[in-house]
């Protein structure tokens, strides 16, 4: 799959012009957290197609192509039958719809686990084929050989810790971690080992608020929290969430729109326009020529 071919701008929605501004780099998201602090908190959303990417791009320090795109856009009842070609298709679109923001593609549930070696090869597949600056996989303390695989060979790596979604069998749901003293002591060790390992940042999900704080005061690298707390050192949400696509959603998220309300209101009034032939009106049809 390239992702070098030109769009033409005459026929195609989605504008492939890019705006005004350098892409931040990997390095630059690590720089942000300095002594151990971070001043300004990173921003980062989902996006799995051009014109999301399009939109969030300018406002985003990262752009996470998640594999929770099963969910939001296929429709399936997890994640677990992502595909590596799913994967790759959405991390491309979004790597062409953005010109700012770190793209980062998740790794899907069965492609870098059995081994360092296959994780090299998934990864590698992904980065050539999306154009990502970096990848995101599940994991603590088993994973940390694997990262540290991938860091020394060339593909920058974004943990994932607490909440993993692609354990969700083991796990038995997906309710909050860290409220047993054993669970607590896991996810701490977990932040370290992928830290140690060489992983330039951390996704810590659904975890009680004081775990949050404390791991991202344990590790020099930035941990970017969904379900967290607000002392992380910056933020991640699926955006069709916050975005209010969805009735249900997760407790951690907070609704910032309600496109659900306004795409139903628009649909509502073009299925009346159509049904009282009020539309198409003589701006939308064509004249025949003198």
């Amino acid at each position: 799959m390239s992702t070098t071919f030109t769009i033409d701008t005459a026929t195609s929605r989605a504008n492939p012009m890019p705006a005004p501004m350098k892409r931040l780099t990997v390095p630059a998201i690590q720089r942000r957290k300095f002594d151990g602090k971070t001043e300004q908190p990173l921003v980062m959303l989902t996006a799995y197609t051009v014109r999301m990417a399009q939109l969030l791009d300018p406002h985003c320090d990262m752009l996470l192509v998640g594999d929770s795109l099963g969910q939001v856009i296929y429709g399936l009842p997890s994640t677990l039958a992502v595909t590596l070609d799913m994967m790759c298709a959405h991390g491309a679109a979004v790597v062409r719809g953005s010109y700012h923001s770190v793209v980062i593609v998740d790794m899907p549930f069965g492609s870098y686990e059995s081994s360092p070696e296959a994780a090299f090869a998934s990864a590698s597949r992904v980065m050539a084929d999306t154009g990502c600056a970096a990848i995101k996989l599940e994991g603590g303390q088993a994973m940390a050989p694997t990262i540290r695989f991938l860091s020394e060979r060339g593909i920058p790596v974004m943990a994932h810790i607490g909440l993993t979604p692609q354990a969700v069998n083991v796990l038995g749901g997906y309710g909050a971690r860290g409220r047993s003293q054993q669970e607590h002591e896991k996810i701490m060790a977990d932040a370290k080992a992928v830290a140690d390992a060489g992983a330039f940042a951390m996704v810590l999900e659904g975890v009680v608020e004081p775990i949050g704080a404390a791991v991202t005061q344990s590790v020099d690298v930035p941990v970017i929290g969904i379900g967290a707390s607000a002392q992380c050192d910056g933020q991640v949400l699926v955006a069709e969430d916050m975005l209010g696509l969805f009735e249900r959603t997760p407790r951690f998220v907070k609704r910032f729109g309600d496109i659900a309300g306004r795409i139903s209101a628009a649909v509502e009034t073009y299925a009346n326009d159509v049904r009282s032939r009020a539309f198409p009106g003589p701006e939308q049809t064509y004249a025949p020529k003198d």
